[in-house]
């Protein structure tokens, strides 16, 4: 028995609100450990579609515990938005239900307005951020000014505390063009919400001790994928936060030892959203038609997501960079049909080969992928949750994932369905 990490592979997208589900029937507690409101996941559970953005997967599951780590930033209005939708479909997420460490900083709408009005000054150059605030109150958080949970619970510090923050913000609002902000409000929307924050607050790395002592299973959900980690990614196309497994431990007050099972969650194609350097995209009639088939629009932004052929090079690197364990393949349904794939085993600069993605920019722009062809498919997977069901060439791609990422499918999902998944290897076993 070991406690699970399951992690994007890509560049997030890959479909772990499903999968995380999947395996939250054998955990007794699910973490999210990084990233804000920003990462999307949908779920779909008895022919209903649940869309989360800040909330652990396995809050839908009514006898887990969930925990909002201090690695996450965390905007409570849009935290309250998600309980509510949830509680409209049926699902009451109480304190007993889902706890959030106390020492969490927060993300308030000045960073938001920042985050929004610094793109719009970039021009052309945009990175594509969601504009939600996520990397602003990063920023806050490292630089010792952010305003965190446990701060609401102190009102008479907690006006220092905003003058401190204020003093930042107001000089690049000032700078930006824009009104510049008055304490008293901060303070006063801050204690409106403050009594129902406080209520899901607790000391998170006290409470994930007390389940580890007592033998509970804790799996580790994190949010994007590897090629956006703010120092693994493809800078500057990147999120404000580490994406990789050891964030878990940091990002929720766990032992590193504690992890145990790194399962990366991957896609039988690949796609990414907003801006950066994507080295098998198919502007084409190819990647019109994953994108179709796959519904690949943000879950978060609605926006279109760009699609391309399977990219073994950058699976492996997250592979190594983040020591995955097994892989979970999704959309694998997606393929059916096509009369042949091409799988990215390789990459050249100018002519030389390479068998990683670089980390300056330019020399990623400047990427060609090599490829090589397998042939498709005609027999449809949708609903396939049986190995031995599979087409032969499925397996045979399925196989040929394996040796160019250097790492075992653990699983195969062949819908959005929960049950519609293949079990090769139980990652808590």
């Amino acid at each position: 028995m070991t406690d699970v990490v399951v992690v994007g592979s890509q560049w997030g997208d890959e479909g772990k609100g499903k999968i995380v589900d999947w395996l939250s029937s054998r955990a007794d507690v699910v973490v999210r450990f990084q990233g804000g409101h920003n990462a999307g996941h949908t779920l779909v559970i008895d022919g209903i579609t649940y869309k989360l953005s800040l909330l652990p997967s396995g809050v839908v599951r009514e006898d887990k515990l969930s925990v909002i780590g201090n690695g996450v930033v965390i905007d409570p209005w849009a935290l309250f938005k998600e309980i509510d939708i949830l509680g409209s479909k049926g699902v009451n997420v109480t304190p007993d239900r889902l706890k959030i460490a106390q020492n969490a900083a927060l993300i308030l709408p000045l960073h938001g307005n920042l985050d929004r009005a610094r793109e719009e000054a970039r021009g052309t150059a945009k990175i594509g951020t969601t504009g939600r605030g996520i990397g602003p109150a990063y920023e806050d958080k490292v630089a010792r000014r952010a305003i965190r949970i446990c701060d609401l619970a102190n009102r008479q510090g907690l006006p220092d505390k905003i003058e401190v923050l204020l003093g930042h913000h107001n000089i690049l609002r000032k700078g930006l063009g824009a009104e510049l902000i008055e304490p008293k409000a901060v303070y006063e929307s801050l204690i409106e919400i403050s009594d129902r924050l406080l209520s899901f607050s607790d000391n998170i790395w006290l409470t994930l001790d007390a389940a580890r002592q007592a033998g509970k299973r804790i799996l580790y959900e994190g949010a994007q994928g590897a090629m956006l980690d703010v120092d693994h990614g493809t800078y500057p196309f990147v999120t404000s936060s580490n994406t990789h497994a050891a964030q878990a431990a940091i990002g929720s007050g766990s032992p590193g030892r504690s992890i145990g099972y790194v399962l990366g969650i991957t896609k039988a194609y690949t796609t990414r959203v907003g801006r950066g350097p994507f080295p098998t995209e198919q502007d084409n009639e190819i990647g019109k038609v994953l994108g179709d088939r796959g519904h690949e629009f943000g879950t978060v932004t609605g926006r279109q997501r760009r699609c391309g052929w399977f990219d073994a090079v950058m699976v492996r690197q997250a592979v190594k960079v983040g020591g995955i364990d097994g892989i979970a393949l999704t959309k694998l349904d997606v393929l059916d049909g096509l009369p042949s794939l091409n799988i990215c085993k390789g990459y050249q600069i100018r002519g030389e080969k390479l068998g990683y993605l670089p980390a300056e920019a330019g020399a990623q722009a400047l990427v060609k992928p090599e490829y090589e062809l397998m042939d498709g498919w005609t027999e449809s997977t949708e609903g396939v949750n049986d190995w031995r069901k599979l087409p032969t060439n499925a397996v045979k791609y399925i196989h040929r994932l394996e040796e160019l990422i250097d790492a075992p499918i653990s699983l195969v999902s062949t819908s959005p369905e929960r049950e519609d998944t293949i079990l090769l290897k139980d990652p808590f076993s």
